[in-house]
């Protein structure tokens, strides 16, 4: 049996919980002087921490991921120069579930959840934006105004399109108009906006299947992933009147926070880790600004600690676990397979299901379904 790696001193991320000292030291960390950012925290705002359905699911997800010492040393070089992480590999390996075992392993909280498909754009990632629903709420408030829509109508005119009459003493008269609903209650951060926040410790963002998006997302990610952060227009043109402006999370859009100026900016760069199963290339000055690691398919050892860890089985006091590792080795030579394919075959066996020998093939064929290859 493989031996699990002996930490390194400069490791942050271990892989095997009980990372409160670790996230200490990740938090007190002095950054790269190129990855420096002076966000300033909203007080008001508090992100989401170890407690709830939210962190219950990331925990439970990531506790069972079984990194091999390469896989440690990438990710912390990460952590370290506070760069997006680019994993990559084949379906099924586990690139999605590194990224919930890096905010299990810190106690960094429930993870940022981005999917990309091809008609993501980085807006979407940044902030979502209500305006129709802002604009029929305007219309409400027209009609809701005394004297009906018509004289609500005319008032508006009046003060957009024509000056107002002079009395005569020089005085304006003024005119009663609908006053627009306010603009956060159509605003709400998305899953990148979210992680910009500025806070004293990092969010793990999941970017996931990044290869699947159009051909310019990756670099208009570059700009925001060097800046560590962003302008909302829609605030930028209220400034002056209304220079800080509360809104909601992807989180949950009641945790409002307030952004200034309409400018969100980053004190502690995220934890970003985008995954890709190889279905395109990335352009050059992309990559430059990622560090990159490829998941290979597990091996007999780590399927074996993989099953301990999961479902805690000990593949090597029972040769039926044996034999349904080797099978699935075996099948993953004419076609891809998942890690989660050997574990729906052993937990069947654990609840007693297709148990009978004669049933042995059929059993093999029904969980083990090749993801790729001819017979997929």
């Amino acid at each position: 049996m493989e031996a699990e790696a002996v930490a390194k001193d400069w490791w942050l991320y271990h892989g095997n919980g009980e990372g409160a000292a670790r996230r200490a030291r990740l938090e007190a960390g002095a950054p790269p002087p190129w990855r420096d950012f002076g966000g300033a925290p909203d007080p008001g705002y508090a992100p989401p921490g170890c407690a709830g359905e939210a962190w219950r699911r990331t925990a439970g997800r990531g506790e069972g991921y079984v990194p091999d010492e390469p896989e440690k040393d990438v990710v912390n070089t990460a952590l370290h120069l506070r760069r997006p992480l680019l994993v990559t590999g084949k379906p099924g390996v586990g690139k999605s579930t590194l990224a919930y075992s890096i905010a299990s392993d810190l106690n960094l909280g429930p993870v940022l959840h981005w999917p990309i498909t091809s008609r993501t754009v980085l807006r979407d990632g940044l902030y979502l934006y209500d305006a129709v629903g802002r604009l029929q709420e305007a219309g409400m408030e027209q009609l809701r105004t005394p004297g009906g829509p018509a004289a609500a109508g005319a008032a508006v005119a009046t003060a957009t399109a024509t000056p107002a009459p002079a009395t005569a003493a020089g005085a304006p008269v003024e005119h009663t108009t609908p006053s627009a609903p306010s603009i956060s209650r159509y605003l709400r951060l998305g899953p990148l906006g979210t992680a910009l926040l500025p806070q004293d410790r990092p969010r793990v963002l999941l970017v996931d299947e990044i290869d699947k998006s159009d051909i310019d997302l990756p670099g208009d990610l570059l700009t925001v992933f060097e800046d560590g952060g962003f302008l909302i227009p829609e605030l930028a043109r209220l400034a002056q009147e209304d220079p800080t402006v509360a809104i909601g999370t992807d989180d949950d859009p009641d945790a409002v926070v307030r952004i200034t100026q309409g400018r969100v900016q980053c004190r502690y760069f995220p934890i970003v880790v985008l995954t890709s199963n190889g279905e395109r290339d990335f352009p050059p000055a992309f990559l430059r600004r990622c560090v990159r690691l490829h998941l290979e398919p597990p091996g007999p050892d780590k399927l074996a600690r993989i099953v301990r860890r999961r479902l805690g089985v000990d593949v090597s006091a029972d040769e039926e676990y044996q034999d349904l590792v080797r099978a699935f080795l075996d099948r993953g030579e004419d076609g891809d397979l998942a890690t989660d394919q050997l574990l729906n075959a052993v937990q069947l066996r654990l609840a007693g299901a297709w148990s009978a020998p004669a049933d042995r093939e059929r059993f093999l064929d029904t969980v083990m379904q090749h993801l790729t290859g001819p017979t997929a």
